[in-house]
Protein backbone atom coordinates (compact mmCIF):
# COMPACT_ATOMS: atom_id res chain seq x y z
CA UNK A 1 0.00 0.00 0.00
CA UNK A 2 1.53 3.41 -0.89
CA UNK A 3 1.50 5.68 1.75
CA UNK A 4 -0.54 8.51 -0.52
CA UNK A 5 -2.85 5.62 -1.13
CA UNK A 6 -6.45 7.81 -0.29
CA UNK A 7 -8.69 4.98 1.91
CA UNK A 8 -11.51 6.86 1.68
CA UNK A 9 -12.41 6.27 -1.60
CA UNK A 10 -12.51 10.71 -2.81
CA UNK A 11 -10.86 11.62 -5.56
CA UNK A 12 -7.32 11.97 -5.65
CA UNK A 13 -5.41 15.03 -5.24
CA UNK A 14 -4.87 17.73 -8.06
CA UNK A 15 -1.31 18.75 -8.98
CA UNK A 16 -1.34 20.89 -11.46
CA UNK A 17 1.91 21.49 -13.85
CA UNK A 18 4.89 23.84 -12.43
CA UNK A 19 5.05 27.05 -14.28
CA UNK A 20 8.46 28.35 -13.65
CA UNK A 21 8.23 31.50 -15.52
CA UNK A 22 5.67 33.20 -13.27
CA UNK A 23 7.22 32.30 -10.31
CA UNK A 24 10.49 33.13 -11.09
CA UNK A 25 9.96 36.71 -11.99
CA UNK A 26 7.92 37.40 -9.54
CA UNK A 27 10.31 36.34 -7.23
CA UNK A 28 13.18 38.11 -8.90
CA UNK A 29 10.80 42.11 -8.26
CA UNK A 30 8.95 42.05 -11.70
CA UNK A 31 5.90 43.73 -11.54
CA UNK A 32 2.78 41.65 -11.31
CA UNK A 33 1.00 43.47 -14.08
CA UNK A 34 3.94 42.51 -16.06
CA UNK A 35 3.91 39.07 -15.32
CA UNK A 36 0.28 38.49 -16.29
CA UNK A 37 0.38 39.89 -19.28
CA UNK A 38 2.95 37.76 -19.95
CA UNK A 39 1.32 34.93 -18.51
CA UNK A 40 -2.27 35.39 -19.14
CA UNK A 41 -3.28 31.87 -17.56
CA UNK A 42 -1.05 32.16 -14.31
CA UNK A 43 -3.17 32.31 -11.29
CA UNK A 44 -0.08 32.67 -9.19
CA UNK A 45 0.36 36.47 -11.42
CA UNK A 46 -3.12 37.26 -11.02
CA UNK A 47 -3.24 36.21 -7.20
CA UNK A 48 -0.20 38.90 -6.87
CA UNK A 49 -2.18 41.65 -8.33
CA UNK A 50 -4.87 41.14 -6.04
CA UNK A 51 -3.29 41.04 -3.22
CA UNK A 52 -0.84 44.33 -4.52
CA UNK A 53 -4.39 46.11 -5.39
CA UNK A 54 -5.94 44.97 -1.86
CA UNK A 55 -3.04 46.30 0.23
CA UNK A 56 -3.37 49.32 -1.45
CA UNK A 57 -7.48 49.56 -0.77
CA UNK A 58 -8.75 48.74 -3.88
CA UNK A 59 -10.68 46.41 -3.19
CA UNK A 60 -13.16 46.39 -6.53
CA UNK A 61 -9.63 45.69 -8.23
CA UNK A 62 -8.62 43.11 -5.77
CA UNK A 63 -11.88 41.21 -6.58
CA UNK A 64 -11.85 41.38 -10.49
CA UNK A 65 -8.26 40.00 -10.74
CA UNK A 66 -8.34 37.66 -7.94
CA UNK A 67 -11.69 36.35 -10.07
CA UNK A 68 -9.70 35.91 -13.21
CA UNK A 69 -6.69 34.19 -11.13
CA UNK A 70 -9.57 32.09 -9.83
CA UNK A 71 -11.34 30.91 -13.01
CA UNK A 72 -8.00 30.66 -14.56
CA UNK A 73 -7.31 28.14 -12.24
CA UNK A 74 -9.89 26.68 -12.38
CA UNK A 75 -9.66 26.04 -16.44
CA UNK A 76 -6.12 24.48 -15.27
CA UNK A 77 -7.56 22.13 -12.71
CA UNK A 78 -9.90 20.66 -15.08
CA UNK A 79 -7.18 20.37 -17.74
CA UNK A 80 -5.33 18.24 -15.22
CA UNK A 81 -8.22 15.75 -14.07
CA UNK A 82 -9.57 17.89 -11.30
CA UNK A 83 -14.16 16.74 -11.38
CA UNK A 84 -15.32 19.49 -9.12
CA UNK A 85 -14.01 18.71 -6.06
CA UNK A 86 -10.80 16.72 -4.03
CA UNK A 87 -7.92 18.14 -2.41
CA UNK A 88 -6.11 20.51 -3.88
CA UNK A 89 -2.72 20.54 -1.96
CA UNK A 90 -1.12 23.68 -0.81
CA UNK A 91 2.12 21.04 -0.06
CA UNK A 92 2.48 21.36 -3.69
CA UNK A 93 4.05 24.56 -5.28
CA UNK A 94 2.84 25.06 -8.29
CA UNK A 95 -1.30 24.36 -6.80
CA UNK A 96 -0.33 27.88 -4.50
CA UNK A 97 -1.53 30.42 -7.01
CA UNK A 98 -5.07 29.17 -7.35
CA UNK A 99 -5.37 28.50 -3.69
CA UNK A 100 -4.04 32.60 -3.06
CA UNK A 101 -6.16 33.66 -5.77
CA UNK A 102 -9.16 31.61 -4.30
CA UNK A 103 -8.31 33.22 -1.02
CA UNK A 104 -7.85 36.73 -2.34
CA UNK A 105 -11.08 36.60 -4.08
CA UNK A 106 -13.09 35.33 -0.80
CA UNK A 107 -11.34 38.46 1.28
CA UNK A 108 -12.41 40.89 -1.25
CA UNK A 109 -15.77 39.46 -1.39
CA UNK A 110 -15.91 40.07 2.32
CA UNK A 111 -15.06 43.14 2.22
CA UNK A 112 -17.61 44.37 -0.10
CA UNK A 113 -20.07 42.67 1.87
CA UNK A 114 -20.92 39.68 -1.07
CA UNK A 115 -21.67 36.93 2.16
CA UNK A 116 -22.79 34.30 -0.29
CA UNK A 117 -19.52 34.69 -2.28
CA UNK A 118 -17.14 34.63 0.84
CA UNK A 119 -18.76 31.64 2.44
CA UNK A 120 -18.61 29.84 -0.72
CA UNK A 121 -14.71 30.80 -1.29
CA UNK A 122 -14.17 29.99 1.91
CA UNK A 123 -15.20 27.10 2.04
CA UNK A 124 -13.97 25.79 -1.65
CA UNK A 125 -10.64 26.92 -0.04
CA UNK A 126 -11.08 24.63 3.27
CA UNK A 127 -12.05 21.61 1.32
CA UNK A 128 -9.64 21.73 -1.34
CA UNK A 129 -6.53 22.44 1.45
CA UNK A 130 -7.12 23.68 4.61
CA UNK A 131 -3.22 23.79 5.00
CA UNK A 132 -3.37 26.94 2.27
CA UNK A 133 -6.95 28.02 4.49
CA UNK A 134 -4.75 28.10 7.80
CA UNK A 135 -1.01 29.33 5.70
CA UNK A 136 -3.02 31.98 4.36
CA UNK A 137 -5.48 33.69 7.35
Amino acid sequence: MSIHENLLGGPPPTHLPDEPGPRELLAGGAAAADVAARYPTSSLAWAQLADDAFEKGNVIESYAYARTGYHRGLDALRRNGWKGHGPVPWEHEPNRGFLRALNALARAAGTIGEKDEHERCSTFLRDSSQTAAETLR
